[in-house]
């Protein structure tokens, strides 16, 4: 990202420049996005460790009461730990999916991140600043990123002129047809952390 002068907005002088007020606002946001990533990093790390020591000790437990004898007191006991062993997954797959949707969190804003450098860029850069292509280049860039179909419709939305609102309907839209497809069947449902 290009490197540019502190802001002069409280005591403008003759250099002063909206540019390079909009690049400074710009770096902020992106330094915003960037420690708040690495903020939660911990935490997801904590979060996953964790997860992974309930899943050996929910092994154990199905090892242990496997081991249980035959008698009433037994197979109660067998019964009740298996059950519990099977709540306890069921909770697991809830985890993953959880990781799943942090998992694209964490892309979309390393997205956004790099997109709203790539602005930044072309923005302080007077000999791209005025080309057409320069940014068509760095919108094609940006579109090309994007993993999910609707991500890209939301993006074609925005470039056509669509507002914000209209955009993101057209995104939810695509989404709800995706999820409806997997519902009935058509697509296989995986859980794939990106």
């Amino acid at each position: 990202m290009v490197e540019v002068q502190g802001s002069t907005a409280r005591n403008p002088d003759l250099d002063w420049s909206q540019v390079r007020e909009t690049i400074l606002m710009l770096a902020l946001a992106v330094a915003q996005i960037e420690i708040s990533m690495r903020d939660s990093d911990g935490s997801v790390e904590v979060l996953s460790n964790s997860f992974t020591s309930m899943v050996g000790q929910v092994k154990m437990i199905e090892k242990i009461a496997a081991t249980l004898p035959d008698t009433p007191e037994g197979l109660q006991a067998k019964t009740a730990m298996i059950e519990s062993c099977a709540t306890i997954s069921d909770m697991m797959h809830s985890t993953i999916v959880a990781f799943q949707f942090y998992d694209k969190l964490t892309q979309r804003l390393s997205h956004v991140t790099s997109s709203l450098g790539s602005l930044a860029d072309l923005v302080s850069d007077v000999r791209r600043l005025y080309n057409p292509y320069e940014w068509m280049g760095m919108q094609e860039k940006i579109k090309s990123r994007y993993t999910m179909e609707e991500e890209r419709l939301m993006f074609d939305a925005m470039m056509e002129g669509k507002s914000v609102k209209q955009a993101l309907g057209i995104y939810m839209r695509a989404l709800e047809e995706k999820r409806h497809k997997i519902a009935v069947g058509d697509e296989e449902e995986d859980i794939e952390l990106f």
